[in-house]
């Protein structure tokens, strides 16, 4: 998989490894009450080894994302249930690390990602389900270009409770369009 042109971004972003544990159960840790209730995340060996045996799986993918100037941890970067036939879709999920908000690097990270998606594993659409409180992370797939496709009441089961989630999605082509317009921008 190709790591993000180190020259023109702040992150680098890579498929995720036994050795990210300690860094990563460490960056949970103290991430929680960022965390909370918009997802549940690891905090212990047993459920870092929890997410690397889904990741083993050839449905899903998971990303590290570092900061180049020190590699400290910036977030993690998840596809969900890949499925490929007529659909060619996957859900992605993500979070930020205390302390790495509020800067871009998660935007980058997330572009990086999608990158990889649309040119390397081939897939046309990417769904990203977000609970409707969750501001930052709505304003972060609208800065991406994704699109609101819908409401799902009670959708997913977080942190003790059936929580709401909008639904946004971006397709290759939309994608494409994005990373054109940016360009002339620049």
């Amino acid at each position: 998989m190709a790591m993000i042109d180190e020259n023109i971004s702040r992150v680098s972003v890579a498929p995720a490894s036994e050795a990210d544990a300690e860094e990563l159960i460490r960056a949970n840790l103290c991430s929680q009450s960022l965390h909370l209730p918009w997802v549940k995340s690891f905090t212990d060996h047993q459920g870092f080894d929890a997410w690397m045996q889904r990741l083993a799986s050839p449905t899903h993918l998971g990303f590290v994302v570092r900061e180049q100037n020190d590699n400290s941890i910036v977030g993690i970067v998840n596809l969900n249930e890949i499925v490929r036939g007529a659909f060619h879709n996957a859900y992605l999920g993500y979070y930020a690390m205390a302390g790495k908000t509020g800067r871009g690097l998660m935007t980058e990270a997330l572009f990086a990602v999608l990158s990889i998606v649309f040119t390397e594993i081939k897939l046309h659409r990417v769904e990203a389900n977000v609970q409707p409180e969750n501001h930052p992370s709505i304003a972060l797939v609208q800065r991406i270009g994704f699109r609101l496709e819908g409401f799902s009441p009670r959708y997913l089961f977080i942190d003790g409770a059936w929580r709401d989630h909008q639904r946004w999605a971006i397709t290759a082509e939309e994608f494409s369009s994005q990373i054109s317009r940016d360009n002339m921008i620049r």
